[in-house]
C-alpha cells in the first residue's frame, strides 16, 4: 500500500501545479464561481479545490484513505480534462477555469 500511496502522491503532485495559496486566491474569485457542475450550489470542482488546499497543506503521515481517493479523483480529472483542450487561445476560457478549480492551471504549468 505504501507504494501506492508515492505513487498517488506522485501523480497528485504532477497533476496540481498550483500552490496552496495561490489556489486559495483563485477560489475566491468570480471566474472561479462561475464555472462547473452547480447542481448543489457550489459547483463539484470549487468543492474539489478547497479540499485540495486542505490535502496541499496536510503532512504526508496526516493523510487519510479518503484524501488519497480524492487525490486520485483530481489526477483522473486533469488528465481527462487536459484531453479536451480547445483550440486557439485558452487563456480566459471556462476550460482553464474549470481546470484551476481543480488546482492544474494549464497556462502556468
Amino acid at each position: 500500500m505504501s507504494d501506492d500511496r508515492d505513487q498517488i502522491r506522485k501523480d497528485f503532485g504532477d497533476a496540481v501545479t498550483m500552490t496552496a495559496s495561490k489556489l486559495e486566491k483563485w477560489l475566491g474569485t468570480d471566474e472561479s464561481k462561475q464555472v462547473g457542475d452547480k447542481s448543489s450550489g457550489e459547483s463539484t470542482g470549487h468543492a474539489s479545490g478547497r479540499r485540495i488546499v486542505e490535502l496541499l497543506r496536510k503532512k504526508r503521515d496526516d493523510l487519510t484513505d479518503d484524501d488519497y481517493q480524492h487525490m486520485r479523483k483530481v489526477v483522473g480529472y486533469v488528465h481527462r480534462h487536459l484531453a479536451q483542450r480547445p483550440d486557439g487561445d485558452v487563456e480566459d476560457s471556462r476550460w482553464r477555469y474549470s481546470l484551476m478549480n481543480w488546482g492544474h492551471d494549464p497556462v502556468e504549468s
